[in-house]
């Protein structure tokens, strides 16, 4: 689906999800979901505070938190917790169902497409169960941690065996 049809998607959903639940139906509201589905990726709230402070529709922070709190409740946007303190979001409909590769070291998220995870006996046992999306956390060490570690180990076994001769003398 192109992103137009998903944002068109998205915006129905979310008004009939306000107008359900007796929200009110305001222009931030739809502005925030518009920036959210515009960008890929993950977002936290200062960067998309950010984000909408640089365009030209400005929101209070409580507006923000109040439209995240309603874009999660009616599954438009999802929310991780990678480990650190600080959540982050992304959009639930137009994404590819994925991995999260977390490094431990450095906390760099990465996504990595994949197939289908479920064979098909598990899809079978499924059946009685609509799944809207799902994902997995993988967490490691991403390469360039590794390789700083690995600098890191050859400088000391340098400085070591340097001190080590030095002794001896």
């Amino acid at each position: 689906m192109d992103n137009s049809k998903v944002k068109e998607q998205v915006k129905s959903e979310f008004t009939d999800y306000l107008g359900l639940h007796k929200h009110r139906k305001t222009p931030e509201r739809y502005a925030i979901l518009e920036h959210i589905y515009s960008t890929k990726g993950h977002f936290d709230m200062d960067s998309l505070y950010n984000a909408m402070k640089q365009s030209s529709f400005r929101v209070s922070r409580a507006t923000l938190y109040n439209t995240i709190e309603l874009l999660l409740d009616c599954g438009l946007v999802v929310k991780h917790q990678f480990g650190a303190n600080v959540s982050q979001y992304e959009r639930a409909y137009g994404n590819e169902n994925h991995d999260h590769l977390i490094c431990l070291n450095c906390g760099e998220v990465k996504e990595h497409k994949n197939g289908n995870l479920f064979t098909p006996t598990q899809q079978k046992k499924l059946q009685r169960f609509k799944i809207s999306y799902y994902s997995m956390y993988i967490y490691g060490i991403c390469n360039k941690c590794m390789r700083a570690k690995k600098a890191e180990e050859k400088k000391n076994k340098l400085t070591e065996n340097k001190n080590t001769r030095i002794k001896k003398k």
